[in-house]
């Protein structure tokens, strides 16, 4: 029997609809079905690596964007599996998690640490693929992995650790690129954090009721009404850093014409948010993978016009 497809699930997935139904649960829990996750892991790496290009005055690592991706969706589902595993007694009392594969039984806890282990290989494997710098950065990441399903339970600003995770490639794509660290990767870095906790803290609004019933913390709930404000400072941050990695590379025309429309976009997030409609949040949320795109594609254009020969 297939299984009930989730409140946050991309409705008729193609992946869903290709695989075998007892897959399904191992789908869910990695979330191959909703893909935004691993994208918004995904763009602060291409954004790092891109940056390098500019910064080098050389063509792309496409084979390094490639490795990139794969790792993303591997180490997303990785994440996904383990704070599931952290939070399935939570998940149990939440009305958008309470049927996931672990709280709803689908998937047994043993099943799921196996599952965990099978996608951590895949993100090592590609990990090992780089120079040794950027293995020793990779593996630095994993303490903040490990402690983020737990921030819930102790702080109001699990967004804030969420976003060191996330936004962690925001340094791996600028190290795979140079083997080392320069201050517009930091800055790359920074900007992806402060991104991170704004989109999830919308994302963290379609649960704000259930939360506040059973004790979990959020950015979502302790700016409360003044979410809006919140959101403006986030972004604006996120727009300062960025500009200064752009400016840190000599970045051209194309680039900031990126940035632009990123801004616009993000306007468009706070300006669309109505606190009264919490599943206008999920859609909001979803749109960031644009967002981010519209970064990339700016310093792509950037490439082609500046660097000669492009490949």
């Amino acid at each position: 029997m297939t299984q009930r497809a989730l409140p946050d699930s991309v409705a008729h997935h193609f992946i869903l609809r290709l695989t075998p139904s007892f897959a399904h649960p191992f789908i869910q829990l990695a979330r191959l079905d909703r893909p935004i996750g691993w994208w918004l892991l995904l763009l602060p790496c291409w954004w790092s690596s891109l940056l390098a290009a500019i910064a080098a005055q050389q063509a792309p690592r496409f084979d390094h964007l490639l490795l990139f991706m794969i790792g993303a969706i591997a180490m997303r589902g990785a994440g996904c599996t383990y704070n599931d595993m952290i939070d399935r007694e939570i998940d149990a009392h939440v009305e958008r998690t309470k049927m996931r594969p672990l709280p709803s039984g689908a998937v047994s806890l043993t099943a799921a640490k196996l599952f965990l282990l099978l996608q951590a290989s895949i993100g090592a494997l590609v990990l090992l693929s780089f120079n040794i710098f950027t293995i020793a950065l990779g593996l630095g990441s994993l303490l903040i992995i490990a402690i983020y399903p737990f921030m819930k339970r102790i702080t109001s600003w699990p967004q804030a650790v969420l976003g060191l995770a996330f936004a962690y490639g925001g340094l791996m794509g600028w190290a795979a690129f140079f083997g080392t660290l320069s201050w517009p990767a930091i800055a790359c870095y920074l900007s992806a954090v402060l991104w991170t906790m704004g989109y999830d803290t919308i994302y963290a609004l379609q649960d704000a009721r259930d939360d506040a019933i059973i004790g979990v913390r959020s950015t979502a709930r302790l700016f409360g009404g003044h979410v809006k404000i919140a959101l403006a400072i986030l972004y604006g941050l996120t727009l300062i850093c960025l500009s200064a990695a752009l400016w840190g590379v000599n970045a051209g025309i194309a680039s900031y014409c990126g940035l632009a429309l990123f801004a616009f976009h993000l306007l468009w997030q706070i300006y669309t948010l109505d606190l009264a409609l919490p599943q206008r949040a999920l859609s909001l949320f979803r749109s960031n993978k644009s967002a981010g795109l519209l970064i990339c594609a700016g310093l792509l254009v950037d490439v082609a016009l500046h660097i000669s020969p492009l490949f």
